[in-house]
């Protein structure tokens, strides 16, 4: 049954029953209707501000994975920006060195793509900036390896008539990669391991088993083969012609003597620890004019691209040398 409202009547001083007279209803009636109308656009607000649907969630995972994927690819082009630099050195200042040509010019290799804005099409977007970023790093990296490559092609046209010069290049690594423990420490300021500070290390060491092959990294002749040089114990000394010289130190024994001429993959001793060691090694040098050079930048004669790669890495590890 409903209840029987009243209101108060100040003419009479007297409570009045409040008659329901159809426009009454009606009024009501709206009045409940515009409060039900606003409670549920004020449901369906929120709920669209704080509450995604499926279709919502479903293009949210989709735009994080995106960011993730753009992210992963940025790091993967940063990787291959740090192996073409390392290209671009060793392309300037020793292939182009060794054949007596002019490094090519930072404004060729840096150079940009100029015009208009190449990018304005993604613009406006919610994630634009890293979109267009990523599609300029592209793009960048992507002309600086066309660069490369005609480079290359300047230096290979470069090679064909200097047959016997490129033979006597050290351009392979004295220890096969099977015959390896591991790449024991690079060229570069090392901590030495007898009186523990840090002393600049001229070569290369190679950790691997007492009697493991050493070959010759280029045609020569044998300049020495003994052990009367201070700290370097039983080691071998080749001469490659153009001012190459190579060093293999720390020897157990020689395949080779003084005076003999020999072949790039040669066997010619075999790795020890004589001398100022710390454990079996090889320790390898390469000279050139009296000046001692990074070996890591001669191995263009047998490595793939990822073994490089991955010696480059190990190289420049700031460790403990052998000897």
């Amino acid at each position: 049954m409903a209840k029987v409202k009243y209101y108060y009547d100040p003419k009479t001083l007297s409570y009045r029953k409040i008659e329901k007279t159809p426009a009454y209803r009606l009024q009501q009636s709206l009045i409940y209707l515009a409060a039900v109308s606003l409670m549920g656009f004020l449901f369906y607000m929120l709920a669209d501000s704080f509450i995604d649907s499926p279709k919502e969630k479903r293009l949210r995972r989709e735009l994080e994975n995106m960011k993730i994927q753009y992210s992963i690819l940025n790091e993967r082009m940063d990787q291959v920006s740090n192996v073409l630099a390392d290209l671009q050195e060793r392309d300037d200042n020793i292939y182009r060195v060794i054949f007596e040509a002019e490094p090519l010019p930072s404004s060729v290799r840096q150079a940009g793509f100029g015009g208009a804005n190449r990018y304005k099409k993604l613009e406006g977007f919610e994630n634009s900036e890293l979109i267009s970023q990523t599609s300029q790093k592209l793009d960048h990296l992507t002309k600086q390896v066309y660069v490369q490559s005609k480079s290359f092609d300047e230096i290979v046209d470069m090679a064909k008539d200097k047959t016997e010069f490129l033979a006597s290049i050290p351009a392979i690594q004295p220890v096969a990669n099977d015959d390896l423990k591991r790449m024991a420490s690079g060229y570069g300021w090392r901590l030495d391991p007898f009186t523990k500070t840090r002393k600049m290390h001229y070569g290369m060491d190679f950790s691997a088993e007492t009697g493991t092959p050493v070959y010759a990294t280029g045609d020569g002749v044998v300049l020495r083969a003994d052990s009367r040089s201070s700290g370097f114990g039983r080691h071998i000394r080749i001469d490659h012609g153009y001012g190459y010289v190579t060093i293999y130190a720390h020897l157990n024994d020689y395949n080779v003597r003084k005076g003999q001429n020999v072949k790039r993959g040669d066997l010619i001793g075999f790795v020890g620890n004589s001398g100022r060691s710390r454990g079996p090694h090889l320790h390898y040098e390469v000279h050139h004019n009296g000046k001692k050079l990074n070996p890591v930048n001669f191995y263009y004669g047998e490595l793939s691209a990822d073994e490089f790669s991955t010696i480059i890495e190990m190289a420049s590890q700031s460790n403990q040398s052998f000897d």
